[in-house]
């Protein structure tokens, strides 16, 4: 065995084995840290002693073995080669021992007979006549007091003696330290300390065992954790090897597995107990200050035992290497001992001040620590967590403190935080607190925006009865003086009027006035605010002032400074309102922060109103994406009532892109009734009716929107901006044959629409181009496309585009039906509508009816009239033209007008007929 990482101190180790063959004995004391491979030095030695001529006799001392008296020279002798004379003899001269030592340990002034460790000695040094010998004894700092005389005795012997006597021992330690100071003054002794590898020493190490590749990519991170230690080194090692021989791919980083574990294990285990004890209060601190004052120790004697820590490896700048390292240490100790020290270091925590968290992680792992600041600190702890965004955290705080709390009162109000806190993780995990919840307000501990907490949570459960009764008692009970908990309750009742109408009712309508203009804090009048825009937008259509309100509030916000529901509020008023290019970014901006912050239920909750965005603006695999994140994130259970928005979202996605198998498996999943009760409920049913008219299921799809429409028109909800419903049943009556209701249904939905509302006027003015003499047709259409380019709907867009292509072909206007399919196409393909592209294919390919206009009339334009005119025969808008060509709009203006005049044209619609041109210009 050579050991490659230790060859200087192995050939030293060598050439005293050959001075011992020729009569110059020689001593050693191998000395090190736990882990430094001491015993692996004299394995080796003593497995080549045959082949450099000499006999090897070993033992190894045990602390477990130590009260036993000649244990380790009962195991040298043993194992020496004698002859049964010899053995019989020296077999009696132990037990002679034995009993000698016995009575010298029983009586302290009384010392062992020097004739009987005389005796033992020789039968060693008249061995060595006849063999030379490698006397090799690990961890002789372990072994027998009587066994250490007679090694002592024997190491001053070996001068003129054919024995090499090695002694290997753990110098950080203060047992048996008088063994090492005998043997210092002896000349023939040498002296050989294992200090910790180099990085190059690890390299060495490893090379043999994972070949130079491993080796050179991971060495310096097996040092850094290993400390140069090579034991640990070796089984970090080892770790890797077992990875790759269960077939996994050759990790990226180095592997810290269960041999790793239990070699630090060991290294610990081996040491003083002062030294055990000195590292369990570094894993449970995680530095040195304060362990003396936890342990109750001397500080000298901690500074000594975290450099004896250091030494071996385990510690850099006085903390631990490697968190598996902490883990280790913490493994080996017993739970009752463990929990107590937690108990100890949590209280020394709160005694200095440090920060809450840093006390609660410690009562989390502590025994029961009865004292009047652990429910307070836990609490605080809980705040601080949820604002850096460690949900998780947060929750085990608030559980241990509604677990330690006594007062009624208190409980009452950690058990609501602990509900808002599970709820960001997954809204189906606070369900069963919520009785207790209810009971508490039966008894008045529970009250104020509490019991508004409460309220929401069995809303979004569909536990409707239960939510009204607390809504009820809430309204009763709550006194004008409370400010807060009245504006709460405006929150509430305006939430529920475009969330849950059913039960806005239940909830009186408190003096809003008196309640913006009382004393509420910041948050609460967020909440208000953004709730206030979004019922705005609903049921009376968009407010600039409010919803620019809400942009301030969402702009350079983050996640944890405000409560998801003014987040979800803001961005889908927003939303509704017809800002989607400004709603979309920062719903991309909050959605990643969830994420990060590991916030599940947030993220899920963000991605589905990231998928109503992108519906609104024709991205439909987009939308499908973000509704799958959404339904993918958590369990669909933990969705409550609100599952109907990202099913409706997904629905619509995969309907436009015509996978209506896919479409299959949102619509199979079960919804609870008291869904259709909800804002969620009309985003399911329009969605359904989308994908049945898709399909030719026609009366089914008039049944779903005319079932959304009833509840809508009920809810005074009959909002264009939240579910266009008359359009799409419109385009139902009209696949069907029913132009009259169909009519009536597409007025009804333009006079639905107000001010501003692109999206929806543009989708019933392409309706209505359906129900119009087919000669004002392109002209109703054109409009409609302006609208929906202004709306920003691709998907609306290409449909009204397609309709346009339709119309033109009737009249037989073939060359602006091509012009106007190349754009649609463009759309339908940006949008991924699959059936629309299929049905454009034809109308692309429409032979050009009219010859193309000559070249010396092209000539007359200048080159940037002959851009303009062409994205304008395009049907670009002037805007659009000048954001692509980077002029003015005016100048587009001036342009078409000249074109206008040198082609001798009057007006936009006829440039198709004359002009050309590829979208920049060129002809």
């Amino acid at each position: 065995m050579t050991l490659i990482e230790r060859q200087e101190e192995m050939a030293c180790l060598e050439s005293l084995v050959a001075s011992a063959i020729l009569g110059k004995g020689r001593d050693a004391l191998i000395s090190g840290p736990a882990g430094m491979g001491k015993s692996a030095l004299l394995r080796a030695l003593s497995e080549q002693a045959i082949e450099l001529g000499a006999l090897a006799v070993t033992a190894t001392g045990s602390r477990t073995e130590q009260d036993l008296q000649f244990g380790v020279l009962r195991q040298l002798i043993r194992d020496a080669p004698l002859v049964e004379e010899e053995r019989e003899r020296s077999e009696r001269l132990l037990d002679e021992g034995v009993l000698a030592a016995t009575a010298a340990h029983a009586d302290a002034e009384r010392l062992l007979d020097p004739q009987v460790v005389h005796a033992l000695v020789t039968v060693l040094l008249d061995l060595s006549e006849r063999y030379p010998l490698v006397v090799a004894v690990d961890d002789v700092d372990h072994a027998d007091r009587s066994s250490l005389l007679c090694l002592a005795y024997l190491a001053r012997r070996v001068r003129n003696a054919r024995i090499v006597a090695l002694f290997a021992l753990d110098d950080t330690q203060s047992a048996h330290r008088h063994f090492e100071t005998d043997l210092l003054p002896l000349p023939h002794c040498r002296f050989l300390r294992l200090a910790p590898l180099s990085p190059k020493g690890v390299a060495a190490l490893v090379a043999g065992r994972v070949g130079l590749s491993a080796a050179e990519r991971f060495a310096k991170e097996w040092h850094s954790i290993s400390g140069g230690n090579p034991l640990l080194a070796g089984e970090l090692v080892a770790d890797y090897r077992q990875r790759l021989r269960a077939g996994a791919e050759p990790p990226r980083e180095p592997a810290v597995g269960d041999r790793f574990v239990r070699a630090v294990e060991a290294c610990v285990r081996r040491s003083h107990p002062r030294t055990v004890r000195v590292a369990q209060g570094l894993a449970i601190l995680g530095e040195a200050d304060g362990i003396a004052e936890m342990l109750e120790l001397p500080a000298a004697d901690v500074s000594r035992e975290v450099l004896t820590i250091e030494a071996m490896g385990l510690l850099t700048s006085g903390r631990y290497r490697h968190e598996a390292v902490r883990s280790a240490v913490l493994a080996g100790m017993d739970l009752p001992e463990r929990r107590e020290l937690y108990r100890r270091a949590a209280e020394l925590a709160y005694t200095r001040g440090v920060t809450p968290c840093v006390v609660a992680d410690r009562l989390l792992q502590a025994s029961k620590v009865e004292a009047a600041w652990v429910v307070p600190t836990l609490e605080e702890a809980a705040l601080v967590a949820l604002r850096k965004g460690e949900v998780e955290s947060a929750v085990a705080y608030l559980k241990l403190a509604w677990r330690e709390c006594t007062d009624e009162l208190q409980r009452s109000k950690l058990m609501t935080m602990l509900v808002r806190a599970e709820w960001r993780i997954n809204p189906a995990a606070p369900a069963g607190h919520l009785d207790e919840l209810a009971e508490a307000l039966q008894k008045g501990s529970l009250r104020g925006s509490d019991a508004v907490v409460l309220a929401r949570a069995l809303l979004w459960h569909g536990r409707f009865d239960d939510a009204r009764d607390v809504l009820e008692q809430l309204d009763q009970e709550t006194p004008a003086s409370d400010q807060t908990t009245l504006a709460e309750l405006v929150v509430a009742q305006l939430w529920l009027r475009v969330t849950c109408p059913p039960l806005a009712g239940y909830v009186a309508n408190p003096p809003r006035e008196q309640i913006l203009a009382g004393m509420v804090s910041v948050a609460v009048n967020r909440r208000l605010e953004s709730t206030l825009a979004l019922a705005e937008v609903l049921t009376r259509g968009p407010c600039e002032r409010s919803l620019d309100g809400v942009e301030r509030i969402l702009e350079g916000a983050r996640l944890d400074e405000m409560s998801l529901d003014v987040v979800e509020n803001s961005l889908l008023a927003l939303t509704y309102a017809g800002r989607c290019e400004r709603a979309a970014p920062l719903c991309d901006l909050f959605g990643d922060e969830a994420e990060a912050r590991r916030a599940p239920s947030r993220r899920a909750r963000l991605a589905a109103i990231r998928a109503e965005i992108a519906i609104r603006q024709g991205d439909m695999p987009a939308a499908e994406r973000h509704a799958r994140i959404a339904l993918d994130t958590i369990p669909m259970s933990s969705w409550g009532v609100a599952i109907g928005g990202p099913l409706a979202n997904l629905i619509i996605a995969l309907t436009a892109m015509g996978r209506y198998d896919a479409v299959r498996e949102p619509l199979d999943r079960p919804v609870a009734d008291p869904m259709f009760q909800t804002r969620y409920g009309l985003h399911y049913l329009y969605a359904r009716g989308r994908y049945h008219l898709a399909t030719e299921s026609f009366p089914a799809a008039l049944h779903d929107f005319l079932r959304c429409g009833e509840l809508a028109t009920a809810w005074g909800l009959n909002n264009p901006a939240l579910t266009p419903w008359q359009a799409d049943a419109a385009e139902a009556c009209l696949r069907m044959g029913r132009v009259e209701e169909a009519k009536e249904l597409i007025k009804g939905h333009l006079d639905a629409c107000g001010p501003g509302s692109y999206r929806g006027q543009g989708m019933g003015l392409r309706l209505k181009a359906a129900v119009t003499e087919p000669a004002r047709r392109p002209a109703v259409l054109r409009q409609a496309v302006e609208y929906l380019q202004l709306a920003g709907d691709r998907y609306e867009l290409a449909r009204a585009l397609f309709d346009l292509v339709e119309a033109y072909e009737s009249l037989e206007e073939y060359r602006r039906a091509r012009t106007v399919a190349g754009r649609a196409q463009a759309a339908a393909a940006e949008c991924g509508a699959a059936p629309m592209l299929s049905a454009l294919a034809t109308a692309a390919d429409v032979d050009a009816a009219p010859s193309p206009l000559p070249g010396e009339l092209i000539g007359v334009l200048s080159v940037g009239e002959r851009r303009v005119a062409a994205l304008a025969a395009a049907g670009y808008s002037n805007r659009e033209i000048a954001a692509k060509l980077y002029i003015t709009v005016s100048t587009v203006e001036q342009h078409l007008t000249h074109t206008y005049r040198k082609l001798n044209i009057s007006r936009r619609a006829d440039l198709p007929l004359l002009v050309e041109f590829d979208d920049q210009g060129r002809s």
